[in-house]
């Protein structure tokens, strides 16, 4: 399954290539990501969010750990 949040942060930066070198990481270990072969770790979303200036939300990257990082509270 293809992680959205992962997607949009790859389109932010033009392709996997690019923000994997942005955000340090290899371009393989990016498409891990995208297809879910491996999870992202919670250091690894910090660093995700900010280099997407808050476009990707850390609750979008790990839906699964919502004690860590909730979703927005809504009105």
């Amino acid at each position: 399954m293809i992680n959205t949040a992962i997607e949009k942060a790859i389109r932010l930066w033009g392709s996997q290539r690019k923000f994997a070198e942005h955000i340090g990481k290899a371009q393989s270990t990016v498409s891990d990501w995208l297809t879910g072969k491996k999870k992202i770790s919670p250091e690894n979303v910090v660093i995700i969010v900010e280099a997407t200036n808050g476009a990707v939300q850390a609750h979008e990257l790990r839906p699964d750990l919502p004690k860590v990082f909730p979703p927005p509270e809504r009105e």
